[in-house]
């Protein structure tokens, strides 16, 4: 069932502080895998379900009536998030006629439901667990810094320069290659406006970015 307000969402996410996926799992007919390499999706795909997640895997946040995005966060046994978090895909062909307020990066990081995850690789994934929940939206100076890197990295893909984008560009965002496989393809232009077969790109948090954020607003690293 969907939830029809911020509150019942966010009640239902602290619920599941604390359980196990497994739990979680045996409660939605999910079978959990034995490791997350070739299931990287499914704790994700598990925590949608269980809260009642709408826009499945299109260009809106996950609770499209409430405008929020739902984001596990695998983190370590101190709190440390372990990776980058993807943001959104990348309509290569048309990302240098977005604005920043339309954007797909903005849609979906303007209010965001994070449930960290425990990612110690010791754990199988049905023992790991559920975290406190927070909702958030970015801060001014937040927002700001988002907006910088967004406008930096689309004006290079928007100018034909996308395949010479690495990930090293972008102080708290940062475009990478986002297939299943290397024989994906999406289309793209180059600096004269002619199409293009290239890897599919998405937009990524940088682990940076979100391990500040934790600091913020959990008890990480404080006596």
């Amino acid at each position: 069932m969907i939830p029809r307000t911020e509150a019942e969402l966010f009640q239902r996410a602290r619920a599941l502080a604390g359980r196990t996926l497994g739990s979680i799992a045996a409660e939605h007919g999910s079978v959990p895998p034995v490791e997350l390499v070739k299931a990287k999706g499914w704790a994700g795909q598990l925590l949608e379900r269980a809260l009642g997640a709408s826009a499945a895997s299109r260009a809106e946040p996950d609770f499209q009536h409430l405008g929020v995005e739902l984001k596990s966060l695998p983190v370590d046994a101190r709190g440390r998030p372990r990776e980058s978090t993807f943001v959104c895909t990348i309509a290569l062909s048309e990302i240098g006629d977005v604005e920043w307020e339309s954007s797909r990066v903005w849609r979906k990081l303007r209010r965001v439901l994070w449930l960290p995850i425990e990612a110690d690789r010791r754990l199988l994934p049905a023992e790991r667990r559920v975290g406190e929940p927070l909702l958030w939206s970015p801060s001014a100076e937040e927002e700001s810094a988002l907006r910088f890197d967004w406008e930096e990295l689309s004006g290079l893909m928007g100018r034909g320069a996308v395949e010479a984008i690495t990930g090293h560009l972008g102080k708290w965002l940062q475009v990478r290659p986002k297939a299943a496989n290397g024989q994906a393809r999406r289309r793209a232009l180059d600096a004269d406006g002619v199409g293009f077969a290239t890897l599919p790109r998405g937009f990524y948090l940088r682990a940076a970015f979100t391990a500040r954020l934790l600091a913020s607003h959990y008890a990480i690293g404080r006596p």
